[in-house]
């Protein structure tokens, strides 16, 4: 099949794209600047902004599966303000989406988020859940995926726990009771493909999570433990950390602010994690604590 990526240069994308290509499909990464050196040879990139639609209409035609992980990180405070998850998620989604039904492009598939809700607690949130909307309301046969953090090689979740909680000392919101069920990307990445392939997944939404559910301070001990270096969290109370990153949100190049807050008061965690749609059980999967050697 003839499948375009967009977002293709991603730490997610890069891995599928990869995971498609062994697979024996003909692979086109949509990306604002493409790296055709970070991707198998024989891909091919175009450039395009999804936020722009006449920039990535033509790069669709021919292709019979999109695949949108044009995403911006709910861990970091955006560049441009909270309304950039509505520009690029959103808005983004919409532009991919009504250029893959005017090409003709028979299957969509969508990289959404736990907790994906158009009325949800984050800008973050809103936005995924009102292009999962967009996405289930177009004439394309569609599959949403929704995995929780993912983590490996290349991936920001392990390096933004350790700056978030440094070691030896941590002070954590809430003392880092939020919890998270981390999937490794070389988990994920074939369930992705199969959504590409198998029309089994068609008009399904599948929560995605790994084998273990573990707090925030869990992942701060496991983290810096692989390292060699012991943490001790020390409890912020949630008011306090709360007004704490609402003030030092406002100061340029700090990189969290309230909305970072709001993610902090609610599980990243799946309802019913979908992994046996794809044959897979939680226990086939990788967990963190094996893949950062802490077992």
């Amino acid at each position: 099949m003839q499948v375009l990526v967009a977002g293709g240069n991603g730490f997610i994308g890069t891995n599928l794209v990869d995971e498609l290509v062994d697979r024996g499909h003909d692979v086109t990464v949509l990306a604002r600047t493409p790296d055709a050196a970070a991707l198998p040879e024989g891909v091919d990139t175009v450039s395009g902004d999804v936020t722009a639609y006449d920039s990535i209409e033509s790069a669709l035609d021919g292709q019979d599966v999109v695949v949108n992980l044009v995403a911006l990180s709910p861990l970091f405070k955006p560049k441009g303000g909270n309304e950039m998850h509505d520009e690029i998620h959103r808005h983004g989604t919409e532009n991919l989406v009504r250029a893959a039904e005017e090409s003709g492009v028979d299957r969509f598939v969508q990289m959404s988020a736990l907790g994906a809700d158009p009325d949800g607690a984050t800008a973050y949130i809103r936005a995924k859940g009102q292009a999962e909307t967009h996405v289930k309301e177009s004439d394309l046969d569609w599959v949403i995926v929704r995995p929780s953090v993912v983590f490996g090689e290349g991936g920001e979740f392990v390096s933004f726990t350790k700056k978030l909680a440094p070691p030896f000392v941590s002070p954590l919101p809430g003392g880092g009771k939020t919890k998270f069920q981390p999937i490794w990307v070389g988990d994920l990445v074939p369930m992705l493909a199969d959504s590409v392939e198998d029309d089994a997944h068609v008009g399904e939404t599948y929560e995605l999570g790994g084998p273990d559910v573990l707090s925030l301070a869990d992942v701060a001990k496991l983290a810096h433990g692989a390292d060699g270096r012991s943490v001790t969290v020390l409890p912020v109370p949630m008011g306090l950390a709360g007004i704490g990153l609402s003030i030092a949100g406002s100061i340029p190049g700090f990189p969290m602010g309230a909305d970072q807050y709001q993610s902090l008061k609610f599980d990243n965690t799946t309802d019913d994690n979908a992994v046996e749609a794809f044959g897979r059980t939680e226990t086939d999967l990788t967990s963190l604590r094996s893949y950062l050697g802490a077992e």
